[in-house]
Formats: C-alpha cells, sequence, structure tokens
C-alpha cells in the first residue's frame, strides 16, 4: 500500500488534475481564469453539486483540491475553507492561487487515509471531496477517518466515479478490444487523461452505500458523460463526436442520468463520534 501511495503521489505530480486547461502561463490570473472556465465548461454539474453559496461562514473541509478550482469558489462564497491534498505540486499551485485572489484557508499536505495525522480534528458543516477518493488505495480507511470530523448535521458530498457508465464501455471497447473481464486492470489505465494512473476504482450504487457504511445516502445519482472529440478538445476546440452531435439534448442529458462517469453522492452520518 506504501509503495503504491507514493506512485499516487508521483503521478499527481507530475501532472496536476486539470493543468493543461489554459494555454496561459501557469500560475497567472489569466491562467487561472481560463482553467475555471473551461472546468466548468465541460462539468457544468460541478456548481449545481457543490452548492458554493449555501456555505457561506460555514466550515468547509476539502479532501484533496487539486489546483483548488473548486476550492476558490468555496471561498469567494464566505465558507472557512481547510484542505488536505497529497501532490505537492498541485496544493503549491492552489495556494498560489488564494494569495493571487487575496483569499484564505487552511492548507495541510498528506495522506487522506491518515486525514487525523495531518489535521487537527474538529467538526465542519461539509466535507467536500470530487473525484478523489476513487484514487487512493483504500478509500474505505478515508471514510473511516472522515467521520471523526463530522457533527450531527454535517454533510458529506463526494463524487466516485461510476461502473456501469458510458467511460467504462468506451474504455473496455476503445482499449480493452471488448475483454470487459478486464476492467478492473483499463479502468485505471485509461480514467485520466495523463494515462496510466496508477488507482482509480469506479463503484455501483450498491458498492458505494457499503463504502458509506455509517452514513445515511440522502441523495445519489449520476452525471457526466465527456462528448467532444479528444484530439480537438487538446487544441481547445469544442466539437463533439458526430453521434453525440445528432443526439437530441434532452436524450443526451438522459443518457448522462442512466451512465454518467460520474456518481454524486450527499449523505449524512447516522452517528457521530
Amino acid at each position: 500500500m506504501e509503495e503504491t501511495l507514493k506512485r499516487v503521489k508521483h503521478y499527481w505530480n507530475t501532472r496536476p488534475c486539470n493543468i493543461r486547461h489554459s494555454e496561459e502561463e501557469v500560475g497567472t490570473k489569466e491562467y487561472f481564469n481560463a482553467v475555471e472556465k473551461r472546468k466548468y465548461l465541460i462539468e457544468p454539474h460541478i456548481p449545481d453539486f457543490a452548492e458554493f453559496s449555501r456555505w457561506k461562514g460555514k466550515k468547509v473541509l476539502e479532501i484533496g483540491c487539486g489546483i483548488g478550482t473548486d476550492s476558490i469558489n468555496f471561498a469567494r462564497a464566505g465558507a472557512d475553507v481547510t484542505i488536505l491534498e497529497l501532490s505537492e505540486k498541485s496544493l503549491e499551485l492552489c495556494k498560489r492561487r488564494f494569495e493571487l485572489y487575496n483569499l484564505t484557508a487552511r492548507f495541510y499536505q498528506g495522506n487522506a487515509e491518515e486525514l487525523s495525522v495531518y489535521v487537527p480534528v474538529e467538526k465542519y458543516d461539509l466535507i467536500y471531496s470530487f473525484g478523489v477518493i476513487h484514487h487512493t488505495p483504500n478509500p474505505a480507511r478515508v471514510i473511516q477517518e472522515i467521520k471523526q470530523y463530522c457533527h450531527k448535521g454535517t454533510e458529506l458530498r463526494i463524487m466516485l466515479y461510476s461502473k456501469w457508465s458510458w467511460k467504462v464501455l468506451w474504455i473496455i471497447i476503445r482499449y480493452g478490444k471488448g475483454a470487459f473481464w478486464k476492467a478492473d486492470t483499463l479502468i485505471p489505465k485509461f480514467s485520466e487523461a495523463q494515462i496510466g494512473s496508477p488507482v482509480s476504482y469506479a463503484y455501483s450504487f450498491k458498492e458505494i452505500r457499503k463504502l458509506l457504511d455509517g452514513f445515511h445516502i440522502e441523495k445519489i445519482y449520476k452525471d457526466h458523460i465527456f462528448p467532444y472529440e479528444i484530439e480537438k478538445y487538446k487544441r481547445y476546440e469544442y466539437e463533439k463526436v458526430w453521434y453525440f452531435r445528432i443526439l437530441p439534448a434532452p436524450l443526451f442529458r438522459l443518457l448522462e442520468k442512466m451512465l454518467g462517469w460520474h456518481t454524486m453522492i450527499i449523505a449524512r452520518p447516522l452517528n457521530t463520534l
């Protein structure tokens, strides 16, 4: 597990999530503005899920910030933000982002499976983690650690990859030549823009309910199918794949709800420590 965690850290240090969302100079305001614009263009469901403005004056613990796009929006909305991030490079950029916008947060670098080793244990109103927990070797340990930071009214809002999704089907067909029995190997390798993620789990609803033992799931649903031609997208051209171009928007939204890559979960603790 320790060796795997080192590989996870190295992977995200080599290419922090969304680092190539802008052609501007990395670390400038122009860069961060362009990153945010692109992120929410292709993942417009995130602001609706996070409900940034709802957390004004509330304590928010974010597990895995990447380069801080969601983090900065919680802070802009007036939340009291605490961040834990495994990747030193990602955290460095997130800190730079906060400095540029004259916003504050508490930053900790460390392993979410040992959350209480790095982040002082106190209660939070929101614990937020978007697309992070499925990249750690033992996600169940993260969930157990999170319980220490919950009071009776704490909300847990997390996104986990969906096993029964268009993305998994696409990976199996394109890279596995239909070998669905190789899914557990194929999903990590091809789950991200940078090939070769050491750990990427994908979950069914049943598996998520098992993972979140001790939490009451208030809402669980799927969203997000990436519709763009990848090579053109890399050049910042947003042309959809032909079969998505001809699909009416209402049918595409229905497909996202059925086979979305992102499983969105809102939950509350059944018991607090």
